[in-house]
């Protein structure tokens, strides 16, 4: 039976390699759960068919996996995807001093991303089998979900073909991106998610080749709009629009 509940938490400003590190404990936790699963239906299907019968996959008591979505903004850090090139991060350990930002190489996909104030950093550690196993069907929802929400403030944003994210007028010379995805999946399982940039300071992106893309711009909603905007409701219509999407019920 699938489990639709999802428990939401807002870590606020947190570290990266803290917030990294407690995704990675969820993460762990719930793929230890579904090969303990596997190991067990195994198990009872090799008895069964040591005395001749067959299972009853209903009599098989499986473990609940439990679903998270979090939301979060970081310190000033520039990340890099297994796919991405280190010299896409235009700065040496000097000029991240100066910046006060920090660099990690990390286990999602995509290239070089930054995460700052201002910015929601969203992490969705979820069973993909208790909603959908198709990865870029998960990626599109999570990209529906922002084009949603921006939409919410009058803004049009759509999607650029070959890439991941939200964009705007991606199909001209103006094309810019608002929301950046990377995401890691074993077992059904994700981790990592979407970087939505609210009243972020833009300036940062400067010092990388955004996603690897070296001649788009990087937007945020306090750009597209000209004024600031308060992040906290972005979040509440963010989480209400991925609930909806998904099919959550959110705890």
């Amino acid at each position: 039976m699938k489990n639709k509940k999802v428990f939401f938490q807002d870590w606020g400003l947190i570290d990266y390699q803290q917030a990294w590190d407690k995704q990675e404990t969820i993460f762990g936790e719930t793929v230890k759960t579904k090969i303990d699963n596997r190991n067990r239906e195994t198990a009872y299907e090799a008895a069964a068919k040591n005395a001749g019968t067959t299972v009853a996959y209903d009599t098989i008591e499986a473990d609940e996996t439990f679903n998270y979505l979090v939301f979060c903004e970081h310190p000033h850090v520039y990340t890099l995807g297994k796919s991405g090139k280190p010299e896409h991060l235009l700065l040496d350990e000097e000029g991240l001093k100066e910046k006060h930002a920090v660099y990690y190489p990390i286990n999602r996909g995509g290239d070089i991303t930054y995460h700052g104030p201002g910015q929601i950093v969203s992490y969705p550690i979820l069973d993909l089998d208790n909603f959908f196993t198709d990865i870029h069907l998960y990626l599109r929802t999570l990209e529906e979900a922002v084009i949603l929400t921006l939409a919410d403030f009058g803004l049009k944003a759509g999607r650029y073909e070959g890439y991941t994210g939200v964009w705007f007028d991606a199909d001209n010379e103006k094309a810019r991106k608002i929301c950046a995805m990377g995401v890691r999946c074993s077992r059904w399982v994700t981790m990592h998610g979407l970087a939505l940039n609210v009243n972020t300071d833009l300036s940062y992106f400067k010092n990388i080749v955004p996603c690897g893309i070296d001649d788009k711009a990087v937007t945020s909603i306090q750009q597209e709009l000209g004024h600031e905007v308060d992040i906290n409701e972005v979040k509440k219509i963010l989480k209400h629009h991925i609930s909806v999407l998904f099919g959550m019920e959110i705890l």
